[in-house]
């Protein structure tokens, strides 16, 4: 595979990124694709693994790694993109946004640094749609079965595209103005332009899928409508209903969730319109964002873009060691400190940190009451605890605060509440070994029965179902 001695004698080469004096002048992408002998050099890093875990165990959608790392060192590019669409309907967004467990899990990353396995993805799907390779598959032959796909994320976009190959008629119903759902609107541009998605789009369009924009399944459309005009339904709904603080002064003007103000960001980079009186900008404010994850990230880099002027992201959990500790062994994911590109555009990071209050002057917050957190403590399950630190307490001064602790569960829209799908204690859809929920013809996949997780594995999700339904129809 590749070149049995080339982890050896390349070093890791990551893209290049724009300045951050001039990144953060625009929401434009900002990394340099490698060129093509770097790339080539990179992919003769794979080092023929006995057992390939970036594949076997890190990936979701169990991409054929090491074999299209071999296709780039020989150069042919066009059997590498063969094998990465065979696992893999939106290669060009997971090399984009991917967190890349693959490269966690890569054999290198025992004692060096991994192949850059999402960067070579990347290249080489660019390349097919350079190159014209990337063209609308049309199936053999029409099965005449009907089916709906409500959301149009990345779970409910790759099992379109998989059931319209199957032959189905595929029709995807959106809320929303346009398509595409959290890759729409939940990921801001500098990390994903959304012409990428546009291209991608086309193709299903041209292999017959069919896109119905701001429709709401359940209310612009019965259910029991949807159920006698398809033979199969699927729910993709994802994971939107965003966990809140319930805590004095939460009614303050200037507190948004995280979803809310990057979707208006993403508009505006769209074109649209915003009122003043709704418009949410971090010009000249200083900004706390609560939650430490992507989605607090994504909302640093936004509020960087847009001149906050001071931005501090605060953490309930502690700060992560450098590198692994012994209960976190290799290949399973490193709970390590990560350091995003936003981070790298300028804030403060706290870790264990709980929010208690919010105060404010005139019905708008400007200062949040915090205390330190001990995690030192364990359970009976042996997981950790925390404990308040007594006098430990600080005040963070802030005009605007945008929430960004993670998601509870899937939004329940009336489809799910006719239908009266059974849930789990956590709020998420019940589906069965075969991905059916309980309601006959009803399948459902992603986020909306998972919790929120990776675009990866939502596309995982997605072409899984697929399998199933079509089985379902055509047995």
């Amino acid at each position: 595979m590749a070149k049995p001695t080339g982890f050896l004698e390349y070093s890791r080469k990551d893209p290049a990124k724009r300045a951050v004096k001039n990144r953060i002048k625009d929401f434009m992408e900002f990394e340099t694709p490698l060129t093509l002998e770097e790339i080539r050099e990179q992919a003769a890093r794979c080092m023929d693994c006995g057992v390939p875990t970036c594949h076997a165990y890190g990936c979701p959608v169990e991409n054929r790694i090491p074999d299209w790392n071999d296709m780039i060192y020989k150069g042919q590019w066009q059997r590498a993109l063969q094998l990465l669409h065979a696992t893999n309907n939106f290669p060009e967004i997971t090399g984009r946004i991917c967190p890349a467990p693959c490269e966690v899990s890569c054999t290198l990353s025992i004692n060096e640094e991994p192949v850059t396995i999402r960067h070579i993805e990347l290249q080489i799907v660019e390349r097919g749609w350079e190159e014209g390779w990337i063209q609308p598959e049309q199936a053999e032959k029409k099965s005449g079965k009907r089916v709906a796909i409500v959301g149009s994320g990345p779970a409910g976009l790759a099992a379109a595209q998989q059931l319209a190959r199957s032959g189905h008629n595929v029709v995807v119903f959106e809320k929303s103005d346009r398509i595409g759902g959290l890759l729409r609107y939940g990921i801001p541009d500098y990390k994903l332009e959304k012409h990428v998605i546009d291209r991608r789009l086309d193709q299903l369009k041209s292999e017959g899928v069919i896109f119905e924009k701001e429709v709401n399944a359940g209310v612009d459309i019965s259910a029991g409508y949807m159920k006698r005009s398809f033979d199969a339904i699927c729910l993709t709904t994802g994971s939107t209903v965003p966990r809140d603080l319930n805590i004095e002064g939460r009614n303050f003007s200037g507190i948004y969730f995280a979803m809310t103000y990057l979707t208006q960001q993403n508009r505006i980079c769209a074109g649209d319109k915003i009122a003043k009186k709704d418009l949410i900008s971090a010009r000249g404010k200083e900004v706390v964002v609560i939650g430490g994850g992507d989605t607090g990230a994504d909302c640093v880099g936004t509020a960087r873009r847009q001149g906050a002027r001071q931005i501090t992201q605060i953490e309930l959990l502690p700060k992560p060691p450098d590198e692994r500790v012994p209960e976190n062994p290799w290949p399973v994911w490193a709970d390590v400190l990560r350091i995003s590109s936003s981070h790298e555009e300028g804030c403060e990071r706290l870790w264990g940190v709980l929010t208690k209050q919010f105060k404010g002057e005139r019905d708008a917050v400007n200062t949040l009451n915090c205390i330190r957190l001990d995690w030192s403590t364990t359970d009976q399950n042996g997981r950790m605890k925390f404990k308040e630190v007594a006098g430990s307490e600080f005040a963070l001064k802030a005009d605007l605060v945008l929430i960004a602790a993670g998601f509870v569960h899937t939004d329940h829209i009336p489809f799910v509440q006719d239908l009266a799908l059974k849930c789990d204690k956590a709020g998420n859809i019940v589906v069965d070994e075969q991905m059916m929920t309980s309601e006959p013809c009803v399948f459902a996949a992603g986020d909306c029965v998972k919790g929120a997780s990776l675009v990866v594995t939502a596309i995982m999700e997605g072409r899984r179902m697929a399998e199933y339904v079509n089985h379902y129809l055509v047995k």
